[in-house]
């Protein structure tokens, strides 16, 4: 296993690569969508959501993602995914509207150019609504600040405006109004689709496709539905694509929130089959409909047990924490993050790893 850190498009930064390679970490995955470009907010608390996209392609070109690739590894580290398409370039792929065909031409030149450059996976999250619902406050250890969803509160869980998709709006000009439903039929064979389309471009490039679980992994979430909410939906992923190229974008957060499945049993058989394309590491407490993340020493999932589970089924891929509790100090991510990625080099070292 290989110890990563993810870093959204504006920390994409000399100072973080640094910060990476002095806890320890090795690898980066890439968010190159801006979705904090007006500050970081919750999820679903306004119109404008995470904020205004252009769609630019320009970012994921060829040149582009050369460039980005050759700055990382300046730094001494490796580009080991990007997540998350751009909501602008798909937003018709998951609402299977009339600009789906045209923009899955460019979602498979991306992953062409993906190959072309060396980067080995494309994490997804197949949502409509994306994250929602989350309150902030201090619910880790010592009234460290986190993340937290109680879906009695119903907070951040209105229907979604016309001209959104995955929190981020698309088209500010779009009439007034919200998006039509889409059910789960609906979802899976716009996903479907989605395969149909990328996966053979994929194996040709060499490059993973890695769809993410819900979070929260509710049925429903802002009048549409979910797709991966449960442990079997990942069963039906990999069962109704088999490709190699298909694999997890395997949260354990995501997981431990879901209200069925044994989480220990359920990465034991995905990574036994090689289903594992990377792995988001976080630790929670509770589950829906009433969970909050902690740190990643204190919540409900064994997280050493997890580790060795991946390890022992010959997992070599890479493992980053995906977010952490704010720790109290003028640095409170990066504190977070170095505490947790500490806890992670020590647990490979165990395993003989790091």
């Amino acid at each position: 296993m290989k110890l990563g850190l993810g870093l959204y498009k504006h920390m994409l930064t000399e100072e973080n690569y640094a910060f990476a390679r002095q806890c320890g970490a090795t690898h980066i995955v890439a968010h190159l969508t801006d979705y904090f470009a007006d500050g970081p907010r919750l999820p679903g608390q306004d119109r404008a959501g995470w904020g205004i996209t252009s769609g630019d392609r320009e970012v994921w070109s060829r040149d582009s993602l050369a460039r980005l690739k050759s700055e990382i590894e300046a730094a001494g580290l490796t580009l080991a995914a990007l997540e998350n398409f751009d909501p602008g370039l798909w937003y018709d792929v998951l609402l299977g509207g009339p600009e789906r065909d045209a923009q899955l031409e460019v979602l498979k030149q991306i992953v062409r150019d993906m190959g072309a450059v060396g980067i080995p996976v494309m994490g997804y999250n197949f949502s409509i609504a994306g994250v929602a619902g989350w309150s902030a406050g201090p619910f880790a250890r010592g009234g460290a600040q986190s993340v937290g969803f109680v879906a009695a509160d119903g907070r951040g869980l209105d229907p979604i405006p016309n001209g959104m998709i995955w929190n981020m709006t698309y088209d500010p000009d779009a009439p007034e109004g919200t998006i039509p439903p889409v059910d789960h039929d609906q979802l899976w064979a716009n996903l479907h689709a989605f395969h149909a389309a990328l996966m053979p471009v994929a194996e040709e490039a060499g490059v993973q496709l890695a769809a993410h679980p819900d979070d929260p992994p509710m049925p429903t979430m802002r009048g549409h539905a979910r797709l991966i909410w449960q442990p079997q939906f990942y069963d039906k992923l990999f069962a109704d694509t088999p490709s190699p190229a298909n694999r997890a974008e395997l949260c354990i957060g995501s997981l431990a929130e879901m209200s069925e499945g044994d989480i220990y049993a359920d990465v034991d058989r995905w990574s036994r089959d090689g289903r594992v394309g990377y792995v988001h590491l976080r630790n929670v407490r509770g589950q829906v409909p009433t969970y909050h993340e902690v740190f990643i020493d204190e919540g409900d999932v064994d997280v050493p047990r997890i580790l060795s589970i991946l390890h022992r089924n010959g997992f070599d891929g890479v493992v980053i924490p995906d977010h952490t509790p704010q720790i109290a100090c003028a640095a409170p991510w990066h504190a977070g993050m170095a505490y947790a990625l500490g806890y992670m080099r020590a647990e490979f070292a165990r395993l003989g790893g790091a």
